[in-house]
């Protein structure tokens, strides 16, 4: 099991495009997806494809979204 400090991308609203939210840890162990944590957010897994490692250039531009997006592993 390894954890580190993480960006992850939220959607946004009907006012605002998406955008990579920073203060999360991350997870990755052998269950799907990635566990995210942070104190301001209930911790949940998510899909590998909304999580990054390094800060991004522009918080603004996201990842290659899959056709019908699962954005939450219950």
């Amino acid at each position: 099991m390894k954890t580190l400090k993480c960006w992850v991308w939220f959607r946004g609203n009907l006012n605002s495009s998406g955008y990579w939210k920073e203060g999360f840890t991350c997870t990755f162990d052998e269950k799907p997806g990635i566990l995210i944590e942070s104190p301001a957010f209930v911790s949940c897994r998510v899909p590998n494809w909304r999580v990054i490692t390094t800060e991004p250039e522009d918080f603004l531009v996201g990842p290659a979204i899959p056709d019908n997006a699962v954005w939450k592993i219950i």
